[in-house]
């Protein structure tokens, strides 16, 4: 789409406001909006002025005046407020030097499908991304000098088998890890997700399938056909907006977060991933499962880069409360054909070229998906340039290995701190072809450890009351 067929697109539409939108370095969709009068052909190019320094992790406030150039491939009308809206995605510039931010994710994921191509390995680094999330009906929350608390509630939550409903309770709840795949009456939340997908199919994405999953309380996925990584990025911002939007019409919340319950499955991201040149897919070939050599070795570059790569994928202390064994979590840095206890499966649904590709299991949706899928093209890259080795697939439930074989097998980082750790550590093959900069991964880490990792280490939690208040 060009600038005049998007002007177009906003005569058709009756559009009277126009919304720019980017993403701050840590996820959170930034956001404003100007009478549709205003925009013109010129503003995709010259863009438009905001104030870096209140966006977190950006510009200081000697420094603050920025541009957002808007993206006219991205166009879409929102299908939520009140009067008719066009949404562009942006790119954001130094308004002095007209150059790429290096903080912007956006630019990021542009300069490494830039990257890819101009090494000549592939010109198209495909992602499906597979989103969980939690519908919930009620949620309460509060931290203070004496007092911390949270609660959440769900019309399907096992927990209110015997709440008095006015008389109504009709029983049909679900038990802990039952929630996939039982039909209505049991999954509540059908129509919900049904919405939700028509939603995003007449926002432009290709919506594969919707269903329940796994926890009870409200546990759903609704998946996205695979798409080159930059437009998978932009879907995926705009899939977590249409739930949290046609979850508030019905009177509920949804959300993210890795680990929201305790003692049944958290919410991950399972990102698919693949490379291709020329129109031919290079993960293809006749080796293990139906994998290339440049598959195996892509493999071998995310496993060695895995702990540093979570800092971006798994970017929330909550992340690693999800990351434990026996609730499907890919916590153990090993690759297999169909089995799912590696953090690396080699799907075998289809034998097709087109179908051949491996899944990151490790990710979760509280990520910037523009950083994630980047870091992890990045990952990928390296290993075949370097020819990294992954080893020996590991075919067996690794969760029922004895603990002389399970200790022989790497874990991924089990906090943010330590992630953060590996990060710092282990980043220059990000910075290859000036995709990531230093200043970039230094200011993510630095944010991190001083606003989350370290305000979290202060307070006192609640179980610790049981443990301890007694002694």
């Amino acid at each position: 789409m060009t600038p005049a067929d998007v002007l177009a697109l906003a005569r058709e539409k009756n559009v009277k406001m126009v919304d720019f939108r980017f993403l701050d370095l840590f996820g959170t969709w930034q956001h404003f909006s100007v009478p549709v009068q205003a925009v013109d052909e010129d503003t995709f190019s010259e863009g438009l002025g905001f104030d870096g320094s209140s966006v977190r992790g950006w510009k200081t406030i000697d420094q603050s005046d920025m541009l957002v150039v808007p993206d006219p491939a991205t166009a879409w009308i929102d299908p939520f407020l009140a009067e008719p809206t066009l949404i562009l995605n942006c790119n954001v510039q130094d308004c002095i030097t007209r150059e790429d931010y290096n903080r912007d994710p956006r630019n990021v994921a542009r300069h490494a499908e830039a990257y890819i191509k101009s090494i000549g390995l592939a010109d198209t680094a495909y992602f499906g991304a597979e989103a969980e999330f939690f519908l919930f009906d009620d949620v309460t929350y509060d931290s203070g000098t004496n007092y911390s608390h949270f609660m959440v509630d769900s019309r399907e939550g096992h927990w209110n088998t015997g709440r008095d409903e006015g008389g109504n309770n009709l029983g049909y709840k679900l038990r802990p890890k039952s929630g996939y795949f039982p039909v209505p009456p049991h999954d509540q939340l059908q129509d919900i997700r049904t919405e939700m997908s028509l939603r995003m199919i007449e926002a432009g994405i290709d919506v594969e399938a919707q269903h329940h999953e796994v926890a009870t309380g409200g546990q759903c996925e609704i998946d996205m056909r695979f798409q080159p990584m930059l437009h998978m990025a932009d879907q995926m911002v705009i899939y977590k907006y249409i739930v949290k939007q046609v979850a508030r019409e019905h009177g509920m919340t949804a959300t993210f977060m890795p680990k929201p319950l305790f003692g049944d499955n958290g919410s991950g991201m399972h990102c698919h991933l693949s490379l291709w040149k020329d129109g031919k897919n290079l993960f293809f070939g006749d080796q293990y499962a139906g994998l290339s050599q440049e598959a195996l070795w892509a493999i071998g570059g995310i496993l060695k880069h895995a702990p540093a790569l979570l800092a971006f994928t798994n970017p929330t202390t909550n992340s690693y409360k999800r990351l434990v064994p026996g609730y499907e979590a890919p916590v153990n840095l090993a690759y297999s054909s169909r089995n799912r206890s590696a953090s690396i499966r080699i799907p075998t649904y289809s034998p097709s070229e087109k179908a051949k590709r491996f899944e990151f299991r490790c990710p979760d949706s509280t990520c910037n998906p523009y950083l994630a899928f980047s870091a992890l093209t990045m990952a990928a890259v390296d290993g075949i340039q370097s020819k990294i080795d992954p080893g020996k697939p590991m075919d067996k439930n690794i969760y029922d290995l004895p603990p002389e074989v399970l200790k022989d097998i790497p874990n991924t980082p089990s906090s943010l701190g330590a992630a953060l750790d590996a990060l710092e550590g282990d980043h220059e093959f990000l910075l290859r072809g000036d995709v990531f900069s230093s200043d970039l991964v230094e200011s993510y880490i630095e944010y991190k450890r001083t606003n989350e990792v370290n305000e979290m280490a202060l307070r006192p939690h609640p179980y610790e009351y049981y443990l301890y208040f007694d002694v």
